[in-house]
C-alpha cells in the first residue's frame, strides 16, 4: 500500500472497502437465512460500507497494509443446528468474495470480447481495475479461510475441537489472534513469504483468466 501512487492508493482503498463490505454482507445474509435476525436488527444487512468498516481496522490497512472490518454478531440460540450453521455463516463471507471476483473476471471477459468497439485506453483501464478487484477478493477469501482465529476458517477447527477438547478449543481461540498477528509482523519485517497468499491468489486469477480465454 505504501508503494502505490496516490491514484493507485485511492483505487485500492475503494476496492478493499467494497470487498470488505460484500464479505460482511455475506455473513449477515447467511445468518438471517438460517434464522438469526441479529444482523438485520444491528443494521448489518446492507451494502453501505459505513455499517461494516471498523475505524481502527481501516487505519491499520492504510498504515500497515492489513486491516479488518466489524465482525458480524450472531445469536447461536437462534440457529437450528448450532455448529453446522456457524460454519455456514463463517464460509459465507469468503464465498461472497469469490463470487465478486468471478463477477469482476466475467466483466473483463465481456469487455475483452467487445474490444473492437471500445478504445484501447479504456479497455486497459477497465482490465487493470477489475483484475485488481478480482485479485483482492480472491486474496481476501484465501486469507480468511486460514484456520487461525479470528479468521473465518478457524470455525472449522473450533467446531471440532469443542467436541473433543473444550479447554484446548478455548486456548486455541484465545491465542490464535496473537499468532496471526505475529505471522503478519514477521512477514512485514523479514520479507519472508510465510503465508503465500499473494502467489496463490495470482495463480488462481491467472488460471481463471486462461479458462475464459483472456490470457
Amino acid at each position: 500500500m505504501l508503494n502505490l501512487s496516490p491514484s493507485e492508493l485511492i483505487q485500492a482503498i475503494i476496492i478493499i472497502v467494497i470487498s470488505l463490505t460484500v464479505h460482511e454482507f455475506g455473513h449477515s445474509l447467511m445468518a438471517i437465512r438460517l434464522g438469526d435476525d441479529t444482523p438485520r436488527r444491528q443494521g448489518r444487512l446492507t451494502l453501505n460500507p459505513l455499517a461494516h468498516i471498523d475505524f481502527i481496522g481501516f487505519v491499520m490497512l492504510l498504515v500497515a497494509g492489513f486491516g479488518w472490518a466489524k465482525p458480524v454478531n450472531i445469536d447461536p440460540r437462534a440457529l437450528k443446528k448450532h455448529q453446522r450453521d456457524e460454519i455456514l455463516i463463517s464460509l459465507a463471507g469468503p464465498l461472497a468474495n469469490v463470487l465478486l471476483a468471478v463477477a469482476a473476471a466475467l466483466i473483463v471477459w465481456a469487455f475483452v470480447a467487445a474490444r473492437a468497439s471500445i478504445s484501447r485506453t479504456l479497455l486497459v483501464g477497465i482490465f487493470n481495475v477489475l483484475t485488481q478487484a478480482a485479485a483482492i477478493n480472491v486474496g481476501l477469501a484465501l486469507f480468511n479461510m486460514l484456520p487461525i482465529p479470528p479468521l473465518d476458517g478457524s470455525h472449522l477447527v473450533t467446531t471440532w475441537l469443542t467436541r473433543v477438547n473444550m479447554p484446548l478449543a478455548v486456548t486455541y481461540f484465545r491465542y490464535g489472534s496473537w499468532a496471526l498477528l505475529a505471522l503478519i509482523v514477521i512477514e512485514r519485517v523479514t520479507g519472508m513469504d510465510i503465508l503465500p497468499i499473494g502467489r496463490l491468489t495470482m495463480a488462481i486469477v491467472t488460471w481463471f483468466y486462461r479458462l475464459l480465454g483472456i490470457m
